[in-house]
């Protein structure tokens, strides 16, 4: 079964030939010019990934893509015709995955999307394995299986986005540390675009402790350490 990739951008040319080099290596492809259509396709259809232009008439990017997180963890890429920090750094907030510049080269627009679905693939409902070797973290009814990306929670799968396991993942590592967010950061995306200021780590902890149903005041598992960073506790 092909996997059905979501290309939204209002440049037809742009649009079309996203389309094309996508479609050229197998990939179904659902081509919207418009937020409308786009929003529809999302609520309507599956899909495997998205391709969002940010600077969209109406609606845009950044909002298409908040849509699709409060239902689907699938990865999302921005397209965007600014090199600016703020774009790179709202779109990763609101959960994008990875970001582009206009213009880009579709050959490594395509190497992105390929890299995106192999850590997406990773993720499923199937049981961890109950047997402890070096791929598996372990802290109370959490298990982590890292070679697999598959997570559970008090025996239960847990369904996270790539960005939040990664978090997980350094956070139960460096279990008994305290991590800064610079170091989340860093170790999540491996750039340079960070900022005192820039709170995107903060939004996925919050989405984390959601999902986990983590409390702030008293953590199980996500401690925060007030002007440090986070903590899981030995």
């Amino acid at each position: 079964m092909k996997d059905r990739i979501l290309v939204v951008d209002d440049e037809k040319e742009i649009a079309d030939l996203v389309a094309f080099y996508l479609e050229s290596e197998t990939f179904e492809v659902v081509t919207c010019y418009s937020a409308e259509t786009a929003l529809q396709n999302v609520s309507q259809r599956e899909f495997d990934l998205a391709i969002l232009d940010i600077m969209l008439p109406g609606v845009n990017g950044f909002e298409i893509c908040k849509m699709i997180r409060e239902s689907h963890n699938y990865p999302v890429i921005m397209l965007t015709a600014k090199d600016e920090e703020i774009d790179k750094i709202r779109g990763l907030m609101l959960g994008a995955d990875d970001y582009m510049t206009k213009p880009f080269r579709p050959l490594e627009l395509v190497a992105r999307v390929k890299a995106q679905l192999r850590r997406y693939k990773r993720y499923n409902n199937s049981p961890v394995p109950e047997a402890q070797d070096s791929s598996l973290l372990v802290h109370g009814g959490l298990v982590m299986n890292v070679k697999t990306h598959e997570c559970q929670l008090d025996e239960k799968p847990l369904v996270l986005t790539p960005t939040e396991f990664s978090i997980l993942k350094i956070l139960c590592e460096r279990k008994g540390e305290v991590v800064s967010s610079e170091e989340l950061f860093h170790g999540v995306w491996k750039d340079e675009y960070y900022s005192k200021s820039n709170n995107t780590i903060t939004v996925h902890i919050r989405h984390l402790r959601e999902k986990m149903k983590d409390s702030v005041e008293h953590p199980k598992y996500i401690k925060t350490i007030w002007g440090v960073g986070y903590k899981i506790e030995n």
